[in-house]
């Protein structure tokens, strides 16, 4: 389907030089007497690489047309992570490159939006929020309050993020997967 590049909108996927790419920010640039543009940070889905591209207004873009699922995450192995279709109960394999940071965010029985590509997995849509266990912090400090500064802990899953002194190792913790950093406790 083809847009008007002035359309584009943050988290839209388009075909551009013939890849997939995710839309991360648009911002729209009038210079004085000159045309408008429109100003793209993009990520290539197949390489995670970003880049930014500048369109002229009336440019036109391709925007994918993506197929999106509901799947549960059920567990990893050798071959990959399988996640099972919330619908038909059928069971796919993802890769480490279609999840990318995802993999940090994952418990079993997780569930996610998983986008299609002509009937290919090429992305993974976390829910905003998710609760983790700490595994391993140094020991909370007496009388330590939220004001108090941050140290680090690792979480169940591997992540390391930033947590406030009195947190303890075994604590459920929420964190935000859009920026990696501790909201509350659980």
């Amino acid at each position: 389907m083809q847009i008007v590049a002035t359309e584009l909108r943050p988290g839209y996927i388009i075909v551009h030089n013939g890849q997939l790419h995710r839309v991360l920010s648009v911002v729209h640039i009038t210079p004085g007497n000159w045309r408008g543009m429109v100003q793209c940070k993009l990520r290539n889905l197949k390489s995670g690489n970003q880049l930014e591209h500048r369109f002229r207004s009336e440019d036109r873009v391709e925007k994918a047309t993506l197929d999106t699922h509901e799947m549960q995450y059920l567990y990893s192995d050798n071959s990959g992570h399988h996640f099972m279709n919330m619908e038909t109960y059928e069971q796919i394999t993802l890769s480490d490159e279609v999840l990318g940071d995802a993999l940090s965010y994952l418990l079993p029985d997780t569930v996610v939006t998983v986008d299609f590509y002509e009937g290919n997995p090429v992305s993974v849509e976390l829910p905003n929020t998710v609760v983790l266990t700490v595994v391993e912090t140094e020991p909370p400090l007496k009388g330590a309050t939220a004001a108090g500064g941050s140290k680090p802990a690792k979480l169940e899953t591997g992540l390391v993020v930033q947590v406030p002194m009195f947190v303890e190792t075994g604590t459920k913790i929420v964190v935000d997967t859009r920026t990696g950093e501790y909201v509350s406790r659980a």
